[in-house]
């Protein structure tokens, strides 16, 4: 006989209802250790909050606790304190296992019991906790990985999605929208924690939720009533990170960029009106902006309504204005039927000038910016000279600022040799070189800022220079999201043509191994991929042999 450890103490019907005493999850996944606490709302699935358990959890009251009277029955009392189990048999048959394994002869060690266990069929075993699911882990993963409340720096991205996502869960209707959003954050989360802890038997599990998200996403957008909820616009922005997650884009472009397009028109300006509809919006817009301009898409949103509706004096909010600008000036030279030459002399100068208008008004963001949003020169414990940020949002945005300089430079150096050959002028031929000069030597030192800030963006080094001690697993300690959110911008750095090979064999190394250590596909196949042929093929990511310690702290 074996004790079982601590049982719990909550009542028979609590414990029915799987609401629990006290139950925390410890996540090493971070910079710092996180304490989740899971809260069971009413037998539903546990919602998250980063503070003292709510009074949902069993008050273990005498005669009955809170939970059972306002949850209209009787408390039926609780179980004694000694809980014991007959393990024998159980024991008997793992010996008995691991001795048919051994060679003829040799006793089993300590050693050879715990391979034996190892070597099961699925390793499911191996993550499995007591007290949580596989649902639950990938929840708690999710959201602490890809979830960023307001920072420092005022900003934060999808930090709305647990609260969402625990009222979906919470409420009693079915509709579309709210449906469709908590399968698509069960897949996701799923899909994130499987490719995280290298176990693709959850993976079914994800792809199935996956599928009947989409179908309820369908129902909520033929409903109009539903397709202008704030749940359905969450929905395709975790379908989205699904996609990329998972490695699914067949190609750079986004299978749901179209449908950002759409019900952004279709929500109108109200959906700029509270925090939520508007931290929805700027995680959309960037993902659309990104295909636009370093994909060169076209939009279809009319600019002037995103450049009156956002507020020009938050840095984040006007570098999207400046963001779309952009791609209003540039679609037009880069959707000339033929060449460029075919525009016209008026037309060139003109593209000229404005392209000059406009990286002025970049160069004024840079430099308006309050001093905590400006990057920090310091020197590495490696002895090199480095930039670091006092946030990592700050840090992101100004990785989208670099490359949307180096893109309006290379636009403007091509409609600079069009002029010059098709004007026969000393004076042009003159300030096209010089242009050509110029803008290159500010655009290698716009990629020599984004590398000199890599050991930043992947958690290497701290504000100051100072390493940061990998996990115990020995991966990475920054979240996902960030890594998430610098995949484009550093993928443009790759692939604009003006890196030097060491500078792109760093970017490249550095995307495929967090990529892989951090479960994003989409980040492993952009490092191999230079924009010319197909997208390569997701990677095989799973590994039975690799270590399972990353999910025995969870």
């Amino acid at each position: 006989m074996v004790y079982g450890g601590k049982p719990s103490t909550g009542c028979h019907l609590c414990r029915k209802r799987k609401i629990k005493v006290g139950q925390i999850y410890k996540l090493h996944l971070c910079h710092n250790p996180c304490y989740i606490y899971l809260i069971p709302l009413d037998g539903k699935f546990p919602c998250l909050a980063h503070s003292t358990l709510s009074a949902s959890q069993c008050d273990e009251e005498h005669p009955g606790c809170r939970n059972c009277t306002i949850y209209g029955q009787p408390c039926p009392g609780y179980r004694s304190d000694g809980i014991f189990r007959n393990e024998t048999h159980k024991i008997q048959e793992l010996v008995k296992k691991t001795r048919s394994s051994l060679p003829s002869g040799k006793p089993p060690s300590s050693h050879d019991l715990s391979a034996g266990s190892g070597r099961q069929k699925s390793p499911l075993s191996i993550y499995r906790i007591s007290d949580s699911t596989w649902e639950e882990k990938a929840i708690c993963y999710f959201f602490d990985q890809y979830t960023i409340c307001d920072t420092t720096g005022g900003v934060g991205h999808l930090g709305f999605v647990p609260s969402l996502y625990a009222a979906c869960r919470d409420q009693s209707s079915s509709d579309p929208a709210s449906s469709s959003l908590r399968l698509a954050v069960d897949a996701t989360a799923l899909m994130a924690l499987s490719n995280r802890v290298k176990a693709p038997e959850i993976v079914a599990q994800a792809r199935n939720r996956f599928g009947l998200a989409l179908r309820r996403f369908q129902e909520a957008l033929d409903l109009p009533v539903e397709a202008v909820k704030d749940e359905t616009f969450a929905t395709l922005v975790i379908l989205s990170m699904f996609e990329d997650i998972s490695g699914d884009r067949l190609g750079l472009t986004s299978s749901h960029t179209a449908g950002f397009e759409a019900l952004t028109k279709l929500r109108g300006e109200s959906q700029l009106g509270h925090a939520r509809g508007l931290d929805m919006f700027k995680f959309a817009y960037v993902h659309m902006q990104v295909e636009f301009l370093l994909l060169r898409g076209r939009t279809t949103i009319d600019p002037d309504w995103i450049v009156e509706r956002l507020d020009s004096a938050d840095p984040l909010q006007s570098l999207m204005i400046l963001a779309s600008k952009t791609t209003q000036l540039l679609t037009e030279p880069w959707s000339t039927s033929t060449s460029l030459g075919s525009a016209g002399v008026t037309k060139l100068a003109s593209w000229i000038d404005s392209c000059r208008a406009l990286d002025a008004e970049l160069v004024r963001w840079s430099q308006s910016l309050p001093d905590m949003w400006l990057p920090l020169e310091t020197r590495s414990y490696t002895g090199e000279d480095v930039l670091t940020y006092r946030e990592m949002i700050i840090a992101t945005i100004w990785a989208h600022f670099r490359a949307v300089r180096i893109l309006v430079y290379l636009t403007m150096v091509d409609l600079f040799r069009t002029l010059s050959s098709v004007v026969n002028s000393p004076g042009i031929h003159r300030e096209a070189s010089q242009y050509e000069i110029d803008g290159l030597r500010l655009s290698l030192d716009l990629i020599s800022e984004t590398c000199r800030s890599v050991p930043f963006y992947f958690g290497e080094i701290d504000l100051l220079g100072n390493p940061i001690p990998p996990s115990a697993e020995g991966t990475t300690r920054v979240r996902a999201f960030w890594v998430y959110s610098m995949l484009w911008p550093l993928w443009y750095i790759v692939s604009c043509g003006l890196a030097t090979p060491e500078q792109t064999q760093m970017i490249r190394e550095v995307l495929a191994r967090t990529g892989s250590e951090l479960g994003i596909k989409l980040a492993i196949m952009l490092a191999g991929y230079d924009g010319q042929g197909a997208m390569p093929s997701p990677p095989e990511i799973y590994s039975f042999e690799q270590s399972v310690g990353g999910l025995s702290a969870m």
